[in-house]
């Protein structure tokens, strides 16, 4: 998967139509037509069997051997059992591109031993290498390049959305309903049934080469959850990405993947990772095309606050319930707009308050009157007119006075004409003036809540988290390996409750003191050492899977007795227990009995957390209420590791558990942090133990004293592959300087921000100079946060880093490489401290990083040095990179090969200049 040929989608010179007729209801023969009428000016072929001469003018030939010249894209309407065929003819012929809108219900179908259709078209573009998009999809459509590779009837205007779906239909609706409300499109186009190209790919080719604006995506399934959220993460950061998930119940759902242990709905964990990568997710198909009208017509907002202008209290109420529901905020004016709506009586129900009500006397002039006012305020974002008509001022000559002014308006303006018979022609002239308009004030609403959505969500993702309380060592991650080997070498898919106590005791996570034994003798002599009351439990294959609930919850009890109060009643407590399970479960082979103390008397709360395992987007970690209401109360939250603290509370802020813990702790932030340390600690623990495939903690205990893990289980699987790749701890190395500072060379991390910034305080102009090619004097919160906060699929920063003599960590320099989607090249930038610099800091960390590019297979090192900057020009010559002046932009480009192309592709990439 990668952006490979794409461009031959979207920017042919020549196109073939293969299947193209002039029957009346040719696909292919739309599909031209629309080529032609949508303004394409390049070369056009049909190609039919049937020998025509022309096709609606075209040229047209018998076969694709037999096409004058090798077009640019393919655009395949034949029918579906010969598209395998005509996949391998174009490839041989040395085609590119090929989109297949053709399909049907025999995609499946086998050929003996060759496979389905679907199979055998995937086989014969991996043969030679032809990128190809479908089948079932309805094409594509760029605008801007006049290409209307379809087979739609609708004109398709030039506008800033680009929209990717995997639906032809939606797709085919969403045209119309734009081409209704004169809205256009950057790139429109539906995957269909992809066997090659996917929707990340396609995300990577917008997000590098389009202008676009803003992202409309419509879901339906993901196949590579790491180059899905890699993909998005990077666009997020650059434009507004908007999205619908269909299949959201279990009865949508046609999937057939498994549900997800211990989480009722998988829809939770598609939420978790859509906002995880920063975008806005809608609910539903009203939902989506006013998130288009708002993104097509809406400059982008500075903040949340919304004022509302309307001509009635009623509706105004309407829009405020809907705004505080959905958690927006109403702007507060200014004394001086205050004093204004004062004036003459303009706002009559709450005078120079926000809503604004002009009262149903009010006249088109007395609304521009008004929105001028509060459209000038500062403390105003973004104003929302509602109107209903009346005989004073009827909609369509309100639309058109406010039209006229609308120059004269400083802030966003968003509008809702209510009613149907004369409000249809307000919209229609807001329509036409490029203004946002709905059918309803909570329409307006929740499209001026994606907005702003869209920059809380990236708020929060620029935030610095807090360092972090705890890592973990090589010799924890030893430990717990070998655990794991243990089991694995006893063949068992589970670890015994004594060992997962060991686990989440090498992570820091108190567990409550248990015995772990075999017989009543044995629990006799163990309950003789512990104080108080006691209970005591069965250990078996079964109650050590993590999630794993009988039918009936009251039967997970009969392996359980508590409230014991002396050895004696423990050691018959343990042959009851065994003799329970030889009469009710004598196929199940008890492994120990755990003995604990009663945790009564501390008003502890039940929590439950753990990590779970999802069939797409790998290991999720799990929070909520715990004890036996767990699943009736549903407050399970979920997240994608890795975690930091930031993300980790904005995790739990979610649940019912931490509405209560505000409520009834006497130190809510206090306990609140707990739980954040301890799921930021589980979160390494999937990171640091890939073959850990469930752990449930249930009860958690949170009382005045901390937290207590009483219960646990753990089971294992094949290693995980992460939606988000996780910190490389292995990458982490010590080394001495020539000077003998033991320095420590690692990949960064979001909790390097603040280290991050004192580092930039200490360099000198030059050095900085040398760095961004301009003077920059202070790193902004997005700095600090695209700086530290890296995708680790796509970039690598090495920082070096040592503890002065005050103890505190300073860094002492940084390299950092930028790869493109497909990793041929990487851009690499290395910046020192002005007092280090010749204790060989830059040669160490930049040989660090090419030998990390070259082992991940990255094929070209590139950087862009300052002619002026002799130092860095001495240290590239030392290493090997060949230096180039470049006169266009008065530096030197500075290249080091670092692997061999393995394709013609690679080859033709690396001919490109980058």
């Amino acid at each position: 998967m990668s952006t490979r040929f794409l461009d031959h989608f979207f920017q042919p010179h020549s196109i073939a139509v293969v299947g193209a007729s002039e029957r009346p209801n040719s696909m292919g023969g739309l599909v031209l037509k629309n080529l032609r009428h949508g303004g394409f000016t390049g070369p056009i072929t049909a190609v039919n069997p049937k020998g025509y001469s022309t096709v609606f003018g075209e040229p047209c030939v018998t076969r694709i051997s037999k096409l004058q010249e090798v077009p640019d894209l393919a655009v395949l309407c034949s029918p579906i059992a010969t598209v395998p065929e005509d996949i391998e003819a174009l490839g041989t012929f040395g085609v590119k591109a090929a989109l297949v809108l053709s399909g049907g219900a025999l995609l499946n179908d086998k050929r003996g031993k060759q496979g389905s259709i679907r199979e055998r078209m995937l086989a014969a573009a991996l043969q030679s290498g032809i990128r190809v998009l479908g089948p079932e999809c309805m094409g594509l459509i760029v605008p801007g390049s006049k290409l209307n590779a379809t087979y739609i009837s609708q004109t398709v205007g030039k506008g800033k959305v680009a929209y990717l779906g995997q639906s032809g239909m939606l797709g085919n609706a969403m045209i119309d309903w734009a081409a209704g409300r004169g809205i256009g499109f950057s790139h429109l186009l539906t995957l269909g049934d992809s066997v090659d190209v996917r929707l990340p790919d396609l995300i990577d080719y917008i997000n590098q080469y389009s202008p676009t604006q803003a992202i409309l995506l419509h879901l339906e399934h993901i196949h590579d959850s790491q180059h899905f959220m890699t993909s998005l993460r990077d666009a997020s950061r650059n434009r507004l990405v908007v999205a619908i998930k269909s299949g959201r119940t279990p009865e949508a759902d046609i999937s057939g993947i498994a549900p997800t242990p211990g989480i009722p709905s998988r829809d939770t964990v598609y939420a978790a990772a859509l906002a995880r990568a920063g975008v806005v997710r809608v609910d539903d198909s009203d939902e989506l095309f006013d998130a288009l009208e708002t993104l097509s017509r809406v400059k982008p907002m500075r903040g949340d606050r919304l004022a509302v202008v309307s001509n009635g209290l009623g509706p105004a109420m309407l829009a405020i319930d809907k705004l505080i529901g959905a958690g927006g905020k109403l702007a507060s004016f200014t004394p001086e707009t205050r004093d204004a709506l004062r004036r003459d009586d303009v706002d009559i129900s709450k005078p120079g308050e926000n809503p604004v009500d002009l009262g149903g006397q009010a006249t088109p002039e007395r609304f521009v009157e008004a929105l001028e006012w509060v459209a000038a305020d500062p403390n105003v974002d973004a104003v929302l007119v509602v109107h209903a008509p009346t005989r004073l001022a009827p909609s369509k000559a309100t639309a058109q006075a406010i039209i006229a002014a609308r120059k004269r308006f400083r802030r966003n303006l968003l509008t809702s004409w209510m009613g149907f018979d004369e409000a249809l022609s307000a919209r229609h002239e807001s329509n036409l003036a490029g203004i946002p308009t709905y059918m309803s004030p909570e329409k307006a609403i929740k499209a001026f809540m994606h907005m702003v959505n869209y920059h809380r969500v990236q708020a929060l993702l620029q935030e610095t988290p807090p360092s972090l309380p705890f890592s973990t060592t090589p010799e924890i991650r030893k430990q717990c390996h070998a655990l794991i080997a243990e089991a694995r070498r006893q063949k068992r898919e589970t670890l015994w409750h004594s060992e997962v106590a060991q686990v989440l005791g090498a992570y820091g996570i108190p567990v409550a003191e248990s015995h772990h034994v075999k017989t009543g003798e044995e629990a006799r002599r163990a309950a003789e050492t512990m104080p108080g009351e006691l209970a005591i439990k069965v250990v078996h294959e079964n109650n050590c899977r993590p999630f794993y609930y009988r039918k009936h919850p009251h039967k997970l009890s009969a392996g359980l007795l508590q409230d014991l109060s002396t050895p004696d009643d423990v050691a018959e407590a343990q042959q009851r227990l065994e003799a329970r399970m030889a009469e009710k479960f004598p196929e199940i082979e008890i492994r120990e009995y755990c003995l604990q103390e009663m945790q009564r008397g501390k008003h502890s709360m039940q929590l439950c957390a753990g990590i779970t395992r999802d069939a797409v987007f790998g290991p999720v970690i799990v929070f909520g209420i715990g004890g036996y209401k767990a699943n009736i109360l549903a407050d399970r939250q979920v997240a994608l590791p890795p975690l930091n603290l930031t993300l980790a509370a904005a995790m739990v802020s979610r649940t019912h558990a931490a509405k209560l813990i505000r409520e009834h702790s006497r130190d809510p932030e206090r306990d609140l942090g707990r739980i954040h340390q301890v799921l930021v600690k589980l979160s390494q623990m999937s990171s640091d133990l890939p073959e850990l495939r469930g752990l449930e903690i249930n009860p958690l205990l949170l009382n005045r004293d901390g937290m207590l893990a009483v219960d646990f289980a753990m089971d294992l699987g094949t290693p995980a592959r992460f939606a988000i790749m996780p910190y490389p701890e292995e990458l982490r190395e010590n080394v001495v300087l020539k000077n003998g500072w033991e320095v420590e060379v690692r990949p960064i991390r979001a909790e390097d921000a603040p280290l991050l910034s004192r580092f930039h305080a200490q360099l000198s102009e030059e050095s900085i100079r040398f760095r961004y090619f301009h003077n920059k004097a202070d790193l902004t919160q997005r700095d600090l946060s695209m700086l530290s906060q890296i995708n680790y699929d796509r970039q690598m920063a090495f920082i070096a880093e040592r503890l002065d003599e005050s103890g505190n960590k300073e860094m002492l320099g940084v390299v950092r490489v930028w790869n493109d989607p497909d990793n041929i090249r990487t851009e690499f930038s290395v910046i020192i401290r002005d007092n280090l610099q010749g204790l060989g800091i830059g040669s160490l960390l930049m040989k660090k990083m090419i030998r990390y590019c070259k082992s991940v297979g990255t094929l070209e090192m590139i950087g862009k040095v300052m002619v002026d900057n002799h130092p860095m020009r001495g240290l590239m010559k030392h290493l090997g990179f060949n230096q180039h002046y470049n006169m266009e932009e008065q530096v030197v480009d500075a290249i080091l090969r670092l692997n061999e192309p393995e394709t013609d592709w690679q080859r033709h990439r690396l001919e490109t200049p980058a």
